[in-house]
């Protein structure tokens, strides 16, 4: 067996407490809870909380019983991320502790595992308020949350294996693509090997295309080895549109036998800024078009498993049609990664921070978050940008040396950035990221004064919109994003925009609105769209999802409305406007007053729809072309009295390892199917089957419509959720909690 990777999320119990001897092997406590992770220490509701109510000392201790096929062998312990310390024990011993929540860490366990016998894994969790790490000291405008939040697995290898690979694009042009491997081995035994070192390039069916064998003298202890150079002839190139992933695998040998395997997918392309400002990948320049991201969720904070991990990269990239999403201000979860290379969404990766500069040891820490961070996701084809600086921090000229200098060691072959708030900033990076709000205010873009120049936040706290605010200022929301892109597009030396922000946030009382929640997505914290994110859909191309929508609700009178211009958000080529049964008019984009966006709106005016009587009307209803053919059409109603509830879950299946979920959308219709945007009604539910409800209950819609998350528990079968609204309506739905198939770390023999 060269390795074998053990899930290691289940069975685990928490104590919401700080007692020492929560570390040992006999410790019990009737206050443990048994858990799955990822975990968060408090569940909360969506709003209206305090950070003191997850601010405390946790321990989270797993029982293991390790066979004696183990002996040999390394036993390696991978936590993906723990806010904000994690102390790691092994049967009372200290193994060692990492700080930050936001990057990985490891720790060889082997000398302190029993085989054949009960161990015990106890990790002292502290998510108090550390000022010492980053992106704690002073104000920060999110919130950390608490416990052991995403993945943790156990790796069993020879005392000869692979740490970790990195597959650096050196050449890339349509008929050749050169990859110069990099690795570290590490070497437990007290002497020098030879090994053999194999790599190989696989296309999506498994087929070879690229091998090359070497042999390597490795020394006792780490040692970083370079192999020689592999060309990949007429390559499929990574794409926005055309992702192809590559799996490239490396294989150690020692006398034929094989003691080690690691295996990354990666995608071969080019991704440059040119002297003219502009970013070319694959040599098409390509204006990039993005929002910002938060990891956190409602009632979860940032504990969500890969499922919905991943359901939010589908968003950013299919439901809001981006072409970059910026991972504001810390690593993402390398589920999200991994789907971002899936669907072809660049992202913008960088360091944890927030307007604030430390110690030196604060320094110290935060350089090694960027290089815990590029030396994990290097391999994403998709992480365009090393941000390596804290956002919207003061200059540091040696510090931002250093952190420069640090990301092109580990990684040459992508550009760095570094996020500010002033325009006069040192130029360090290789790209100007700055941070544009007078766009909001004054409506002028500022011109770059460096190359090449992004704008990495506009809008946000400048216009903060809740989904149930009047449609006035659903409307104006949206058109300001549609404008302020227009703006960007408008200048060509600028490489691309990113707004403020896709989802909705927790924050601390010093930001938002007063609930504990900034209102300054395009969707709301649910992941549910407001009228700016239609804005953003339309901008795709009509062949990859073709959209048409009105950014109205059709009510009795304008009064707090938008006048007599009816604004439609379409990526076709004209909008037929019907008033009821009527042709009202025949619109072409208005190109007038966004000539630079990919698809401006349709804008109708004179739509007087209330002088005829909303109920009159009856319907408005757009109609999208291309080429005379339909290809999307969007009818709003005059709205009628409630007549159904309905939930809405993301998923139909998921797994049984007492963790995994779906996201269940709670929404409230009219005999047209449409939401009711001012009802507020409290929806209780009811759980049946091997599954527990996360989220408040009774929830009050928002809107008319809301989301809790449905959980699976360890044990399999049909999960049934039933909501009710009291005397008046109820539905149901059920999803199903399959097997866990993947191998757990042994609880017991």
């Amino acid at each position: 067996m060269s390795r074998e990777v053990l899930n290691l999320n289940t069975d685990w119990f928490f104590l919401a407490e700080d007692i020492k001897d929560a570390k040992e092997l006999r410790f019990n406590n009737e206050k443990m809870e048994a858990i799955s992770l990822p975990h968060s220490n408090k569940l909360l509701p969506h709003h209206y909380f305090s950070e003191k109510e997850y601010q405390f000392i946790s321990w989270y201790r797993r029982p293991f019983y390790p066979g004696k096929e183990y002996e040999n062998k390394r036993l390696l312990v991978e936590f993906d991320g723990v806010m904000s310390v994690g102390e790691v024990f092994l049967n009372g011993h200290k193994i060692g502790e990492h700080k930050g929540g936001y990057t990985p860490f490891s720790f060889d366990i082997t000398d302190y595992v029993e085989l054949a016998k009960e161990n015990l894994l106890a990790v002292r969790v502290d998510s108090t308020q550390r000022k010492d790490i980053p992106p704690e000291g002073n104000v920060v405008d999110y919130l950390l949350f608490g416990g052991i939040y995403r993945d943790v697995r156990v790796k069993v290898v020879n005392p000869i294996y692979l740490n970790w690979a990195f597959w650096e694009l050196k050449e890339v042009e349509q008929t050749r693509g050169i990859i110069r491997p990099s690795f570290e081995i590490i070497n437990s035994l007290d002497k020098v090997e030879k090994v053999k070192i194999c790599t190989r390039i696989l296309d999506d069916r498994g087929d070879e295309l690229v091998y090359r064998e070497e042999e390597k003298t490795i020394k006792a202890g780490a040692q970083e080895i370079k192999i020689g150079e592999l060309e990949l002839k007429n390559p499929r190139l990574w794409e926005i549109n055309n992702p192809y992933l590559y799996q490239a695998v490396c294989e150690i040998s020692i006398d034929n036998c094989l003691i080690d395997i690691i295996e990354s997918r990666i995608g071969v392309r080019k991704l440059e800024f040119r002297e003219d400002g502009v970013c070319y990948l694959n040599n098409q320049a390509l204006k990039l078009r993005g929002l910002n991201r938060h990891q956190m969720f409602p009632y979860l904070g940032n504990a969500m498993p890969v499922r919905g991990q991943r359901k939010d990269a589908d968003i950013l990239k299919n439901e809001l049609g981006l072409n970059f999403v910026r991972s504001s201000h810390y690593p993402p979860s390398p589920a999200f990664l991994e789907r971002c290379d899936e669907i072809g969404l660049l992202v913008f990766e960088e360091i944890p921070g927030w307007q604030h500069i430390g110690d030196q040891e604060w320094k110290g820490l935060s350089l090694q978050n960027l290089e815990e961070m590029i030396i994990r996701d290097r391999n994403h084809p998709s992480v365009f940008l090393w941000g390596v600086r804290i956002n919207e921090s003061p200059d540091d000229n040696d510090f931002y040396l250093a952190t420069n200098k640090l990301a092109h060691q580990l990684d040459p072959s992508r550009p760095t950035a570094g996020v500010r708030n002033f325009r006069d900033s040192e130029f360090l990076e290789d790209v100007f990221t700055y941070n544009d709000f007078e766009l909001n205010r004054e409506g002028k873009i500022k011109f770059p004064h460096k190359k090449p120049y992004m704008i990495t936040e506009f809008m946000g706290h400048m216009y903060p919109t809740k989904a149930y605010d009047s449609v006035e200022r659903l409307i104006k929301h949206a058109v300001k994003h549609a404008q302020i892109q227009d703006k960007q597009y408008r200048v060509p030396h600028i490489a691309g925009a990113c707004g403020w922000c896709a989802f909705d946030y927790n924050t601390h009382q010093d930001f938002g609105s007063g609930d504990r929640i900034c209102y300054h997505g395009v969707c709301d914290i649910f992941r549910l769209p407001k009228f700016a994110a239609f804005f953003y859909r339309s901008q795709q191309e009509a062949v990859v999802n073709p959209v048409v929508f009105i950014a109205r609700h059709l009510i009795p009178s304008f009064n707090e409305d938008y006048g007599d211009e009816l604004i439609v958000f379409g990526n076709c080529e004209e909008v037929e406007l019907f008033i009821g049964k009527e042709l009202f008019a025949v619109n072409k984009p208005d190109y007038l007053t966004y000539p630079a966006l990919p698809h401006p709106p349709f804008v109708f005016k004179g739509c007087k729809w209330w002088e005829w009587g909303a109920s009159t009307v009856g319907s408005i209803t757009a109609v999208g072309k291309i080429a005379g053919k339909e290809i999307a059409r969007h009818s709003i109603y005059s709205f009628g009295q409630p007549e159904k509830l309905v939930l809405k879950p993301d998923f139909k299946e998921i797994k049984a390892d007492g963790a995994d979920l779906s996201r269940v959308v709670i929404e409230l219709k009219d005999d047209k199917d449409q939401t009711l945007h001012l009802a507020h009604y409290p929806v209780f539910f009811e759980v049946e089957g091997p599954g527990r409800l996360i989220g408040e209950n009774p929830f009050t819609l928002e809107a008319g419509r809301g989301a809790v998350f449905l959980q699976s528990k360890r044990e399999p079968g049909k999960i049934n959720l039933k909501g009710y609204i009291k005397d008046q309506f109820s539905t149901e739905i059920s999803i199903m909690s399959g097997k866990l198939e993947e191998k757990i770390v042994p609880v017991s023999m």
